[in-house]
C-alpha cells in the first residue's frame, strides 16, 4: 500500500484535478472533509473521477483496509485566508504534515514561498525523523516557486521576468481560481458577503497602493472554470483595469507529482 497526500492552497484545486483526471495508476482518492472542498470535488464529479470524502481521522483506518499494492491518493484543502497571516500559515501547515505523516509514504506541497514561510519545509521534516517523504513546488531549475503564479507561469526566472516586464505598469495576476476566489481573501478586515461596499472600498484602496493599473488574465489550459473570461472582465471593470493575457501550464505541477512518485518508486 502506497499513500501519496495532497496538502494544498484552496487555489490550485484546478491543478490537482487535472492531475487526478490524468493519472491512470491511481487506485483510490480520498479527499479529506472540509468546508473547503465542494468546488473541487464537483469538477472531479464532472471529469467522472471517483472519490470518497472522509474525516481526517479516518483516512488512517480507510487506508490501511486497501490491498499492499494498490495506490491511494489523500487530498487536504486549506482556506486561502491562511496567506493574510504568514505565521499562522506556517503553523498551519506544519501542523497538517505532523497529522499526515503517520500515514503518508509522501506528502506534496500545493504551496510555493509564499512570504519565504515555507522555505525550509523539507529541510524541517526530514524523512529519517518524520518517516515521509516531504516535498514543495518546485521549478525546474530546483527553485522553490514563490507562489501559485510562479508554478502557473514556468517558475521563479519567469516569473521574474513578468515582473519586470510589469514595472511601469504594474498588474495583478489572476489564474481561474483566483479570478474565482479573490474576494475569500480578509484584505480589509471587512466580508464581502456582510459588508461588500467596505470591502470593496479597501480593497481598491489596498490595490492603489500597490500601484496595479491592469489585470493579467492567465491562461492555465484548464476549463474547470467556467466563467474565466467573465470574472476577469468583472474585476478590471471593479478596479477600472486593463487586460492583457499571458500563458501558463501545468508543467511544474505535473514534474513535481510525477518525481515524488518515482521517489516512492511506484510509476
Amino acid at each position: 500500500m502506497t499513500v501519496l497526500s495532497i496538502l494544498a492552497c484552496k487555489i490550485l484545486q484546478d491543478e490537482i484535478v487535472w492531475l487526478l483526471s490524468n493519472d491512470s495508476e491511481i487506485d483510490n482518492i480520498l479527499v479529506v472533509e472540509s468546508d473547503n472542498i465542494s468546488e473541487f470535488t464537483k469538477k472531479l464529479d464532472e471529469q467522472y473521477v471517483p472519490y470518497e470524502i472522509l474525516p481526517h481521522d479516518k483516512v488512517p483506518d480507510k487506508v490501511e483496509e486497501n490491498d499492499e499494492d494498490k495506490l491511494n491518493v489523500v487530498v487536504n484543502f486549506r482556506e486561502v485566508a491562511l496567506h493574510m497571516i504568514l505565521n499562522r500559515l506556517r503553523s498551519e501547515i506544519y501542523k497538517n504534515i505532523e497529522e499526515m505523516t503517520p500515514y503518508s509514504n509522501g506528502i506534496l506541497l500545493f504551496y510555493g514561498l509564499c512570504g519565504n514561510v515555507l522555505g525550509k519545509v523539507e529541510e524541517d521534516f526530514p524523512v529519517d525523523k518524520c518517516g515521509s517523504i516531504v516535498r514543495i513546488l518546485k521549478d525546474n531549475e530546483g527553485w522553490i516557486v514563490d507562489d501559485c503564479i510562479a508554478a502557473t507561469v514556468g517558475g521563479c526566472v519567469k516569473y521574474s521576468n513578468l515582473l519586470k516586464e510589469c514595472n511601469k505598469e504594474p498588474a495583478f495576476f489572476l489564474t481561474p481560481m483566483f479570478a474565482n476566489s479573490w474576494k475569500e481573501f480578509p484584505l480589509t478586515g471587512y466580508d464581502f458577503d456582510t459588508d461588500p461596499e467596505e470591502a470593496l472600498r479597501l480593497t481598491k484602496m489596498i490595490n492603489d497602493l500597490g500601484g496595479y493599473s491592469r489585470a493579467a488574465k492567465v491562461n492555465t489550459g484548464l476549463m474547470y472554470v467556467k466563467d474565466f473570461d467573465e470574472r476577469v472582465e468583472e474585476y478590471a471593470e471593479m478596479f477600472g483595469y486593463s487586460i492583457f493575457e499571458i500563458n501558463g501550464d501545468q508543467e511544474i505541477f505535473e514534474n513535481c507529482y510525477r518525481s515524488l512518485k518515482n521517489e516512492l518508486e511506484i510509476m
